[in-house]
């Protein structure tokens, strides 16, 4: 599958080769959609807490004696009825992981990526590690690339900070490396520029 390289200045330098098997497959829509609500529920913290009768202080006392008053029998004032008793059946920590095996992962990955390929979505960039940590000369680049008022997914193969600090203050645009890529930020962004640096090394991880 041949694919175009840009340069910083947008112009197309050489074409590359990818490889069919991570960016050429039929995506597979219910493992992309399972492996996206895995993700999201993996980020919850599950913290939130609520305290049964059992837990709340006070209520000992019988609040008055059980005949004779004409009113309901009552055993304690932190009785979920109550203004300040328990709660039933309230939230109480517990962890929403999910578990998914690392085939359909990397199955999922090479989906989004597929996907991103066959929208034409996906830019190939041969170095970005000369960028200046400037925020305007990183806009000017993605204005060169034509992507400057989508939200775009930048993919490096390592840290690089010029590249971060530049990008650090555009809410449209994320970095992320390649080892991290993942499906919630590929279906997330309009666009993946992608460097070549960062193609061999998703190559070896999705390969």
């Amino acid at each position: 599958m041949e694919q175009p390289v840009y340069n910083t200045a947008g112009e197309v330098t050489e074409s590359v080769q990818l490889n069919e098997a991570i960016f050429g497959i039929e995506p597979n829509m219910s493992v992309m959609h399972q492996a996206l609500v895995r993700q999201q529920a993996n980020a919850r913290l599950g913290t939130v807490q609520t305290k049964t009768r059992g837990q709340v202080s006070g209520g000992g006392r019988k609040p008055w004696r059980q005949k004779g008053t004409g009113r309901a029998r009552q055993g304690s004032t932190r009785s979920p009825q109550w203004r300040g008793g328990g709660i039933v059946f309230g939230p109480h920590p517990r962890s929403y992981d999910q578990a998914m095996p690392r085939k359909m992962r990397r199955l999922a990955v090479r989906s989004a990526l597929s996907q991103k390929v066959a929208n034409n979505q996906l830019m190939l960039v041969n170095d970005l590690s000369g960028v200046e940590p400037k925020t305007k000369n990183f806009v000017d680049v993605l204005n060169a690339l034509k992507v400057g008022d989508a939200k775009v997914l930048v993919v490096i193969p390592e840290k690089t900070v010029g590249v971060q600090k530049a990008a650090s203050n555009l809410s449209n645009v994320k970095v992320i490396l390649a080892s991290y890529l993942n499906v919630f930020d590929l279906l997330r962004y309009d666009y993946a520029v992608v460097s070549l640096g960062a193609v061999q090394k998703l190559e070896e991880i999705l390969g």
